[in-house]
This record gives structure tokens, sequence and C-alpha cells, in this order.
């Protein structure tokens, strides 16, 4: 069995940041944080003016561990045991879900939520049980 490290402080820390950035993007332009929303409107044909703010997001998205770099010395702890298929099937089944499901966990889990959308804690729900289940196969039947 696989044990994860708990740390609660850099949990706390990161909620808060993924928090304030939601607030601040609502804030800033009305719009919700969802990621894959945001990534999607990077390509044709959404030209809307808001190209240059998507890509910052996206850009602050990549380049947050070159920041921890620079603040703490080390990049984040990674470790990922997993083939390139695997990897690959997995990100196409999230992209696939985050379509079907009309947006994905920031947008339904952080903004959603909190604004108390039935939709979105349906979304979530949905979320959670199918990686419980999944992790469930994987580390217990597989």
């Amino acid at each position: 069995m696989t044990i994860t490290q708990f740390t609660p402080y850099a949990a706390l820390t990161g909620g808060a940041l993924i928090g304030l950035a939601a607030v601040l993007l609502m804030a800033a332009t009305g719009r919700i944080a969802g990621v894959s929303g945001i990534a999607v409107r990077l390509f044709p044909p959404y030209g809307d003016g808001q190209l240059g703010g998507r890509l910052a997001f996206v850009a602050g998205l990549i380049l947050a561990p070159l920041v921890w770099l620079s603040v703490t010395g080390q990049m984040p702890a990674q470790n990922i045991d997993s083939s390139g298929v695997v990897l690959i099937v997995a990100g196409l089944l999230v992209g696939f879900g985050s379509v079907w499901g009309n947006g994905c966990t920031s947008g339904h889990g952080v903004c959603g939520m909190s604004r108390l959308s039935t939709r979105s804690f349906v979304a979530t729900g949905a979320f959670m049980a199918t990686g419980i289940i999944t992790v469930f196969i994987t580390r217990h039947l597989i």
C-alpha cells in the first residue's frame, strides 16, 4: 500500500491560493475560474478579446512550480509511477469528462459549489466518486 504524506500547511496554503485566484478572477472579469473552460477558449473560434487573460492564467498554472523553486530552493516533490501510455489515456479521459460534465473540478468544485449550484454539487460528487472507485480498483483489485 502507498502511504501519502500528510501536509496540512501546504494543503491549506494551496487551497487558499486557489480560492484567492478564483475570487480575483471573478472580481476582475466576472468569469468563473474553470481551468478546462479557460484552456479550451485558447483555441479558435473564441475571438472575444480575452486571449491575453487566458494565456496569463494558464501560464500561471505552468510557471507555479518555478515560483516555488525560487522561494524554497527546491522543486515540488513528484512521484509518477505510471507509464506514458497510462498518463495519456488518463489525460484523454479527464478531458472527455470535463467536456461531458460541462466543466472541471475547479469550475464546479471550487466556484460552483461556493455559489451553491446544485449542478456543481452533483458534478463534484460524480468526480469524487469516480476518483475513489478508480483508486480502489487500481490499488486493490489490479
